[in-house]
């Protein structure tokens, strides 16, 4: 559909459920997509978000402002994230500024960020816009968190990503790579040095539910991959250009496993277990995604899953991974049913007696979720909740002064457009406190 016809489909509704209630940004949905000046539509945009290239693109559209959609009753949604994209787009390639609003009374105050996810990022750029001066504190080589180390580069082009960033540091973010919290900075110092801190860290440490010396966690290995081939400024092999020969697929300095022909079992049913499997596929592995709900309660986005079918990836529904013998690469699985329990709206799986089987497996991916550092953030004196994410009040300050704590590291959804809204809601509550004081 051309753009000009999304126009012409969206019904400008007045209570705008897409906005208000699909998404989480509270993005002006239809002011955007009636707009017809990009760069107007653009600004519009920018009074919520700095990531509409990105997040036109990766956004769970139909579970969040396009299933929300008035148009999706009786027929098919607004194509918002393709609108939404074009403007994204359209801004990078025509260098759309993102409007500053200065306030000067806090032209004097410094923020520092650790972390550079969408968070991180969202935050950063939040606070500068009011004309606070902002540092980035990155540890790997690059900017961008699971932007550019957690989601890869066939799902969000690696460019856009850059570009997006780059228009963001226009905004007069500094930043410094390759410092890690606990290691090269600490909060002891960013406190003297900074009116605030911010923590985007993140979550990316493996939740891990099985033992074996070949079962991995998705997220790092999805990350280690990544960082890798960045380093590197190298690219996995295109989809079904599986080859043995050596040149051809790679192994990374054998930081990874040779995952070429080899049986690869991903448990879970997350946008991290597709990310997982299409990789994996790309290095020539056999994968199966062993999940043990049904297909249509997958948290993926339904397009990450039709793309993983095409590619390759089997499924397995409604089983669920018992044990791993990593000694003879078999893992043992049990089938599942889904009942209604008490006081629950989703229905729950259940292993059902006796329905144990062997499956031959040389590796066990687990995309099933991941968890804070807690040795990390305690060391740096500040206190968790019972869930381990570093505990904050209602405006993301810790428990430690001066000290703000967003996204995943606070236990917030782990979309990209969540962490971003997080990013957003403690730059408001750090100026707000600049304000007051």
């Amino acid at each position: 559909m051309k753009i000009e016809e999304i126009r012409n489909y969206c019904l400008n509704c007045v209570n705008k459920p897409c906005s208000n209630k699909g998404c989480p940004l509270g993005n002006d949905i239809p002011t955007f997509i009636h707009e017809e000046d990009t760069k107007k539509a653009f600004e519009a945009i920018c009074k919520t978000t700095v990531l509409p290239a990105l997040c036109g693109k990766i956004c769970p559209h139909t579970k969040q402002c396009q299933g929300s959609c008035i148009r999706g009753i009786k027929g098919e949604s607004v194509s918002i994230g393709e609108i939404e994209s074009y403007i994204g787009d359209k801004s990078l390639k025509e260098g759309y500024q993102i409007p500053k609003e200065i306030e000067e009374r806090l032209t004097d105050k410094k923020v520092a960020i650790i972390g550079s996810g969408p968070a991180g990022l969202t935050c950063a750029a939040f606070l500068a816009k009011k004309g606070i001066h902002v540092k980035i504190y990155e540890k790997h080589s690059k900017l961008g968190g699971l932007l550019v180390y957690g989601i890869p580069d066939f799902r969000l082009d690696r460019k856009i990503v850059q570009d997006t960033i780059e228009k963001i540091l226009e905004l007069g973010i500094e930043f410094e790579t390759n410092k890690e919290l606990g290691k090269d900075i600490s909060l002891q110092k960013l406190t003297k040095e900074y009116d605030a801190v911010c923590l985007a860290i993140g979550a990316n440490e493996p939740n891990i539910t099985l033992e074996g010396k070949n079962v991995l966690s998705g997220n790092k290995l999805l990350e280690e991959i990544n960082a890798q081939l960045d380093n590197k400024n190298k690219v996995p092999e295109d989809t079904n250009k599986q080859s043995n020969d050596k040149s051809k697929v790679d192994i990374l300095e054998n930081q990874i496993p040779d995952f070429r022909g080899k049986k690869v079992a991903v448990s879970g049913g997350g946008n991290v277990a597709m990310d997982a499997s299409r990789t994996l596929v790309r290095y020539g592995a056999d994968v199966t995604v062993i999940y043990r709900r049904a297909e249509e309660q997958m948290p993926a986005e339904r397009k990450e899953i039709e793309e993983a079918k095409e590619e390759g990836v089997k499924f397995l529904f409604l089983n669920n991974i018992v044990s791993v013998d990593s000694k003879n690469n078999k893992i043992e699985c049990i089938k599942t049913e889904l009942i209604q329990k008490e006081g629950e709206t989703r229905l729950s799986p259940v292993d059902i007696e006796g329905s144990n089987y062997i499956m031959d497996m040389d590796y066990v991916i687990l995309a099933t979720g991941s968890k804070v550092d807690t040795k990390l953030i305690e060391r740096e004196k500040i206190e968790t909740d019972k869930y381990g994410y570093a505990r904050v009040d209602n405006t993301h300050k810790t428990s430690r002064e001066k000290v703000y704590a967003v996204g995943d590291l606070i236990g917030t959804k782990a979309t990209v457009a969540f962490a971003a809204r997080s990013g957003r809601d403690t730059a408001e509550s750090i100026i707000e406190d600049f304000l007051r004081t």
